[in-house]
């Protein structure tokens, strides 16, 4: 695929050695990055918006963080396109999620462009993946709800969410928990 090999030299042309030590110091756990910072894949982003879901799914494939981080904010760009596809992929990426910040940018820019339009079906993904044995599995459904933490029609579900993982054990699932918890209190 050609968008894909331009958008790996572009990455490899602005990948730093300080950008994979910031890489390391903030996702820890990452195994491979090439060390480029968000600004290049937002404007990666904008630029290849066009190219469409196969881009999206080939970047998903890729090994290296900045990869899977562009997938999810690509398919944000064109989730208005085909929400029920756009959701099927949320859904079917969360199995492959293996740090905060892909889960974080798949959970929060993914969607955004359909949470108005598509609440139901995104707290149905979040409540199937809640009681899943895979962390970020979990930690995805509660980030995947944190845009309604606004809505006080939607606080219910969120609880409800909440209390399936309340004494989690696994830390970035706990750190989910009171983020959702601090938003609430915010709103009051």
């Amino acid at each position: 695929m050609k968008d894909l090999q331009k958008i790996q030299s572009v990455l490899k042309a602005n990948a730093t050695p300080e950008g994979r030590a910031a890489t390391a110091k903030f996702v820890p756990g990452t195994t491979k990055a090439y060390g480029v910072r968000n600004p290049v894949l937002n404007e990666l982003a904008k630029e290849f918006k066009g190219s469409g879901f196969e881009l999206v799914r080939e970047l998903w494939k890729g090994e290296y963080i900045e990869e899977k981080i562009l997938a999810a904010k690509l398919l944000g760009k064109i989730a208005k396109k085909d929400p029920e596809r756009t959701l099927k992929f949320i859904k079917q990426f969360s199995k492959d999620i293996s740090d905060w910040a892909v889960c974080d940018t798949l959970a929060m820019q993914s969607p955004k462009a359909i949470n108005k339009t598509h609440a139901a079906e995104i707290f149905e993904i979040s409540h199937s993946l809640i009681t899943s044995k895979n962390q970020w599995q979990r930690r995805l459904a509660l980030v995947l709800s944190e845009w309604y933490t606004r809505d006080k029609r939607y606080h219910t579900s969120i609880h409800k969410l909440i209390k399936k993982v309340a004494d989690d054990e696994e830390y970035y699932v706990k750190k989910a928990v009171i983020w959702i918890r601090r938003n609430f209190k915010k709103g009051k």
